[in-house]
């Protein structure tokens, strides 16, 4: 799939993935202050942004996704960033190309499958996916609108706030979804999908470069019960608890990201 990416700087390439309901330009601002030192590249994903819309939308495909793209641009070491969706998909990368990279950073999400019902977090998505599906963006008159019709399902204005990201003017003026909501919707089973842990399937342990989970401490994506099957599958993992911290640690802590990633990673 040839994705929409954007390119900051020059130096050793990092390759920042957004989760779901996201874009490249979310990470925009950090791209800029990481791109004195780095080549960013931030791809939008399948069925996210400016990249094409599929009906199949699984950590497979988007892994493979990523290494159209890297192969395009003639990288072959880089270090690879997620966040959410973004994350496990980067893990699956690693699990099939781990030659390719120098380091690995997964921002607040388990690489293991999610039971929806096991947090309020998943069930929250299948809510969300349900009610954009059933909106009609090109009747909708403002942003306040859509704001408002959301509000009956999400209380916090920061979501909220970040979901409508996704409602753009076309050259009509007429409102219309940047993703794919009924693909995403239908898709919801292979979102919660990731590895077998340990002891429920054959897992090789993926090895040869740093790796770095950031767990958001107000969030529940990543559990405790999580940290030892991480470090089973990524013998190298550091696990960095983050307090005061949402699932969104990468707009609320920038510089802690920047941080690690100037800290750990060649130049």
């Amino acid at each position: 799939m040839n994705l929409f990416y954007r390119e900051y700087g020059a130096g050793f390439p990092v390759v920042i993935l957004h989760g779901l309901y996201g874009s490249s330009d979310n990470w925009v601002s950090i791209a800029n202050e990481l791109a004195e030192s780095y080549r960013i590249i931030l791809p939008d994903l399948r069925n996210h942004g400016k990249s094409p819309h599929n009906i199949i939308h699984t950590y497979d495909s988007m892994s493979k996704d990523i290494h159209e793209l890297v192969q395009k641009l003639e990288i072959n070491k880089f270090v690879l960033v997620g966040h959410s969706m973004g994350g496990k998909t980067a893990s699956f990368f690693a699990r099939q190309w781990p030659d390719m990279l120098a380091g690995l950073v997964i921002i607040d999400i388990s690489p293991f499958r999610t039971e929806p019902e096991n947090t309020s977090s998943d069930t929250m998505h299948g809510h969300i996916l349900k009610k954009t599906c059933e909106i009609d963006p090109s009747l909708l008159k403002s942003r306040e609108e859509a704001d408002k019709i959301f509000s009956e399902i999400i209380s916090s204005v920061k979501v909220r706030n970040f979901l409508l990201k996704n409602l753009q003017r076309n050259n009509e003026g007429v409102y219309e979804w940047k993703h794919n909501p009924q693909n995403l919707y239908d898709n919801l089973e292979n979102i919660f999908d990731g590895f077998k842990r340990p002891g429920h399937g054959d897992i090789d342990p993926v090895r040869g470069f740093p790796v770095y989970f950031l767990k958001a401490m107000d969030s529940d994506y990543i559990g405790e019960q999580d940290y030892d099957p991480i470090q089973e599958i990524f013998p190298a993992a550091e696990i960095i608890e983050v307090p005061d911290s949402s699932h969104w640690i990468h707009a609320e802590k920038p510089q802690l990201l920047i941080k690690l990633l100037r800290d750990n990673f060649p130049v």
